[in-house]
């Protein structure tokens, strides 16, 4: 659908909203691999209540993508025929201390900026999420983790907003969490959650800190347009080594690479398509499954629609 039909469509929806709404709006500038085609339709609410008006509206059959500092996405080049929402510091970026030893952050909150918060406040646990792109939301949506917490070991209830507009409050249970996934139902969207701290001596959190940063400095590709890791680590070894051994490190398919400082990270060097990007990683899951026999999964997240003939196929086996 077109984005002036869509819009037309959607009349009753952004009646009275306080967000801001715009049509055929690329989606390359606000996702870290900066590649991919338009949504028809873009829509970044002005806080939860915005946002549940909004949907209470919205018709049924309309596809709705949700995306936060985009770091963990890749459009394809058809872009999204549909509405995205787009969660922003703006409505959904309040951090703030809940009780002795919990902090309650809005889904646009950087991961980053809950580990600064966590450490000023005293509070450890938080130390990892200094080292991993991307926001609560996203954090919730896909567990993420690194140095030997997840963010399950941290999260006590989020909130959020189904499909219809209603609000609901999730425990940690039912989150479902496993390995850099949730069970939760994929219609919610998360606008803010509780984390439960652990009181720690701020020099020692201050370190840990220091720690994770320069790991992350020294073996992550952070000034390049990258989306984080690319794929899962399989179970009993790490994603890079079978990319390494599969002779993937500085693999270039157009404008996209396999980095060569830390293999498990694709890069747009500048030109690269959403094309080149899914093809690259494909490539790489045939070849590491031809020379170890792991067939590794994305964690890196692929949504929207292929351009005419360039459909990429995923490699199963």
């Amino acid at each position: 659908m077109s984005p002036d039909r869509l819009l037309i469509r959607l009349g009753a929806a952004i009646h009275g909203i306080r967000g801001r709404v715009s049509g055929d709006a690329p989606l390359s500038s606000v996702t870290w691999l900066r590649a991919g085609g338009p949504a028809s339709v873009l829509f970044q609410p002005a806080d939860e209540e915005d946002l549940a008006s909004f949907l209470q509206q919205l018709p049924d059959d309309v596809p709705v993508l949700v995306i936060g500092l985009g770091s963990n996405l890749l459009i394809r080049d058809g872009g999204f025929d549909g509405v995205v929402i787009r969660l922003t510091g703006k409505g959904f970026g309040a951090i703030d201390r809940a009780g002795e030893t919990g902090i309650r952050a809005g889904a646009a909150v950087p991961d980053k900026r809950l580990a600064e918060f966590a450490a000023e406040a005293g509070l450890g646990g938080f130390a990892f999420y200094a080292g991993i792109p991307g926001a609560v939301g996203g954090a919730l949506r896909m567990n993420a983790g690194a140095h030997g917490t997840e963010t399950r070991d941290r999260v006590v209830e989020v909130t959020a907003i189904d499909r219809q507009g209603r609000r609901h409050v999730l425990s940690l249970a039912d989150m479902g969490y496993a390995y850099r996934h949730s069970s939760a139902p994929a219609d919610l969207i998360f606008t803010s959650a509780l984390f439960e701290g652990v009181p720690t001596p701020v020099e020692t959190i201050r370190a840990e800190m220091a720690e994770v940063t320069a790991h992350r400095e020294k073996a992550q590709p952070i000034r390049e347009k990258t989306g984080g890791s690319t794929f899962k680590n399989p179970e009993g070894t790490s994603a890079w080594k079978v990319i390494d051994a599969a002779g993937c490190r500085g693999l270039t398919i157009g404008g996209a690479q396999m980095s060569q400082m830390h293999c498990n990270f694709m890069i747009n060097t500048g030109t690269a398509t959403g094309h080149d990007l899914e093809l690259l990683g494909e490539t790489v899951r045939r070849r590491v499954r031809e020379t170890s026999g792991i067939l590794l999964e994305w964690e890196i997240k692929r949504l929207g629609a292929f351009l005419p003939g360039q459909a990429v196929t995923p490699f199963l086996d």
